[in-house]
């Protein structure tokens, strides 16, 4: 890249920076204060909540990375316009340096998103699924009280006949009431607290599990062995999100294994992608509407930050009101947005591009 594009780019990249810096601060302020009064970490200490707080920003850091490049990047491309620097790009034929620094520009803000999608975000949220069942599990231990009923949530009530040495817990009781329309109730004549791959689990044996609904109906289930996540029990977690915490490598290390895709996981490797494929679709819109020269010297009715945010909530509506769903519902809007911003390129490039005379005569 010659000194033109250096500039530029260190111009975007600085805006988005400083940008994204500030959405960062209130993110870790938002989850510290949102985390602070969850039972799971209360009482586990000072370095536990930050750190729980610190593996929760990934996943929302991944929405505001795009906007906030994008966004930074209207703003310099405005400042160009105010300076009048971009109408000297533009007479002195530098038009495709600025474009070659665009390119540059979004290509390293969609790798960085593609990385935090792919690896950081499910490796943050595997490590917090992982600290949510030690959490759970201490709070199970320690309200397993014989002869005494403890309440572990709002609406689950526990109770034990008595704990051996080996940590076997003998009559396990448990009366779960927090859905409205459904009542569960555990019985079993022992249990044991253990851990698999996925967390921490309570293993019930010889029970069983009754249904009780609002409009009077009664079922029951008996079993030999019922393993149930500690997270049914002490929060609202559905133990099947925690699918979620694979990394894009180890879903098409498993896919290859097993001989077939599963949709869940491509829905989601489709949904990672996108991410970071919106913000090239992004950076291209936001180049075709402010990175060609206005005469107007007063500042358009809507902001161009308005127009990136109305972009990103519309691409966002069709994805949630698509008709189908799968991996072609998280890929379509996307691909969407990128052929809307190269036409509209293409457009403003055909109109702007100088006539053979011009040419001619630089």
């Amino acid at each position: 890249m010659n000194r033109l594009s250096t500039y530029l780019l260190k111009l975007f990249a600085a805006e988005a920076a400083a940008l994204f810096g500030v959405a960062l601060t209130i993110l870790y302020l938002v989850q510290t204060l949102r985390i602070v009064d969850i039972d799971a970490v209360r009482d586990r200490g000072i370095g536990t909540l930050l750190w729980q707080t610190m593996l929760a920003v990934p996943q929302l850091a991944i929405a505001f990375m795009y906007v906030c490049i994008a966004i930074g990047l209207a703003r310099v491309l405005r400042a160009l316009q105010a300076s009048r620097e971009l109408h000297i790009i533009h007479v002195a034929q530098l038009l495709p340096t600025l474009i070659r620094a665009i390119l540059v520009y979004a290509a390293i803000g969609t790798v960085m998103v593609l990385i935090l999608a792919h690896v950081i975000e499910p490796a943050a949220k595997r490590e917090a699924n992982l600290l949510r069942s030690q959490a759970a599990a201490d709070l199970v231990g320690r309200s397993l009280v014989p002869n005494r009923f403890a309440e572990l949530g709002d609406g689950v009530t526990v109770t034990v006949g008595g704990r051996g040495r080996n940590g076997e817990i003998t009559s396990f009781f448990a009366d779960d009431q927090r859905d409205p329309n459904t009542r569960r109730t555990y019985i079993a004549d022992s249990a044991l607290i253990t851990s698999d791959e996925l967390g921490y689990v309570l293993q019930l044996q010889n029970g069983t599990i009754q249904y009780r609904r609002t409009d009077g109906q009664f079922s029951e289930i008996s079993f030999d062995r019922y393993d149930i996540a500690l997270e049914r029990l002490t929060g609202d977690t559905d133990p099947g999100e925690r699918r979620g915490d694979l990394s894009t490598w180890a879903m098409v290390s498993e896919a290859l294994e097993l001989g077939e895709w599963p949709a869940e996981s491509l829905r989601r490797i489709a949904e990672r992608t996108a991410d970071g494929f919106r913000v090239l679709g992004l950076c291209l819109l936001v180049c075709a509407i402010a990175g060609f020269p206005s005469g107007r010297r007063r500042e358009p009715r809507i902001p161009l930050e308005i127009v990136v945010l109305g972009a990103v909530l519309f691409e966002r509506a069709i994805l949630t009101y698509l008709p189908f769903g799968g991996w072609a519902q998280q890929v379509v809007p996307v691909v969407g947005l990128l052929v809307v911003a190269l036409v509209l390129l293409a457009v403003r490039l055909r109109l702007f591009a100088p006539t053979p005379v011009e040419a001619h005569s630089a």
